[in-house]
């Protein structure tokens, strides 16, 4: 007997005929004789709307109610589905977050599982039962609703993994897997059977839209395995997230991911001096924009440089207001802006043991004539930013040069 995790996405959960098929699935791994809690997400497009909703009603609405809105959509999902399973013959009781409970921050929004007590879940799966949890929410410190931030039922469903001592978190979606690219983008992109979580935490964080950044973070973090699996094809094996060692081979880059939502800015003639970067960055942080890639020239005469770095395009207006408030304290020259750029990245845990994989990409991008505008790197990942219009020829031309083309 096993213990399994199995999370459904919106797309699997998108009405009755979807939710009954899901149904079926769990009472699938029921009759094999295993202890199941299924972790949902809201029917696709409900988000958003009670999202819209809130948002129309008032822009600058309170926190705490947006919470009580928009965790509505899972609980109504959990509810449909332990009625489907209750329907063929498959015992099972819906559960929200605070009824588990799933302790969280104060954040409203984009709240942070701080907490979760498994024993009532456990007496139940022990008892034959199915535990139907409403994914994305929790219940803060003052015992109000929080949500996780969108894509929140992924990481509800590894930290239930980790709470629970599963031994597999199944994420059921609508791909079959995790690919070496975007199959939108490049034809000939394989499934991976394999990867370990290192690598799918890089992709996750650099574009790939398989799986949400901090449910692979914990993940990792408690090393709970992940399998992704298409709802509608859940018998081709998926793609099992693991630790590095179980993996035998190890290419020097198992995947390209890229991102659109990037924009640039760039400060002329900063004085070059200890501080700046602080005077510039700090109030950044305070206004919460993220900064992503940060490139300093060197200062030709000692006094004066340069300095570039990256943020989403949905923050560049804020990011260029606080810099011009800050203006006085950096001391800059001139501020350009520019969201016609796009980032794309290499990714692969054997980048370790292999020279030259860069010098690789680099050549790759120049004899396709695209031109690199800012570079960053880490142990298992190479970042570039190029002019959007050239996204696709550089990702399709990288995935042919690493070989990573099905055959």
């Amino acid at each position: 007997m096993a213990k399994i995790v199995m999370k459904f996405g919106g797309t699997s959960v998108a009405d009755v005929a979807r939710i009954r098929n899901v149904a079926l699935l769990v009472k699938r791994e029921v009759d094999a004789g295993n202890q199941v809690a299924v972790v949902v997400s809201a029917m696709s497009g409900e988000t958003n709307k009670l999202v819209a909703w809130t948002r129309e009603i008032s822009p600058l609405h309170d926190a705490r109610e947006y919470d009580t809105v928009v965790a509505a959509g899972e609980q109504i999902t959990a509810g449909l589905l332990a009625v489907a399973l209750n329907a063929i013959e498959v015992p099972a009781r819906s559960w929200l977050g605070w009824q588990i409970p799933i302790r969280t921050s104060a954040m409203h929004g984009s709240a942070r599982i701080v907490d979760i007590e498994p024993d009532l879940l456990n007496e139940r799966l022990a008892q034959g039962q199915v535990a139907v949890v409403a994914g994305f929410q929790g219940i803060a410190p003052d015992n109000r609703i929080t949500t996780l931030g969108r894509g929140g039922s992924d990481t509800s469903a590894v930290a239930l993994a980790a709470a629970l001592k599963a031994d597999r978190c199944d994420i059921y979606t609508d791909v079959d897997g995790v690919y070496t690219c975007d199959p939108r983008i490049v034809a000939k992109a394989r499934r991976l059977q394999k990867i370990a979580f290192e690598e799918m935490l890089e992709l996750a964080s650099l574009g790939a839209k398989v799986l949400q950044t901090r449910s692979v973070e914990m993940a990792m973090v408690h090393r709970v395995p992940v399998r992704v699996l298409s709802t509608f094809d859940a018998d081709n094996g998926g793609t099992l997230l693991c630790d590095e060692d179980d993996i035998v081979e190890k290419n020097p880059v198992t995947g390209i991911a890229y991102t659109r939502d990037e924009a640039k800015i760039t400060l002329l003639k900063i004085p070059d001096q200890p501080g700046i970067a602080a005077s510039i960055f700090g109030p950044l942080a305070e206004a919460g924009v993220n900064v992503d890639m940060i490139v300093q020239n060197v200062s030709e005469d000692g006094r004066r440089t340069d300095l570039t770095f990256t943020t989403t395009r949905s923050e560049l207006d804020r990011a260029i207001d606080v810099i011009r408030k800050a203006a006085p304290q950096i001391g800059y020259k001139d501020l350009i802006s520019d969201n016609n750029v796009a980032k794309v990245s290499i990714i692969g845990i054997g980048m370790r043991a292999h020279p030259g994989v860069a010098q690789t990409m680099f050549k790759t991008l120049a004899e396709k004539g695209i031109n690199i505008q800012v570079i960053s790197t880490s142990e298992i990942k190479v970042s570039v930013l190029i002019l959007e219009d050239y996204v696709e020829l550089a990702v399709r031309a990288l995935h042919s040069a690493y070989g990573l083309d099905a055959a």
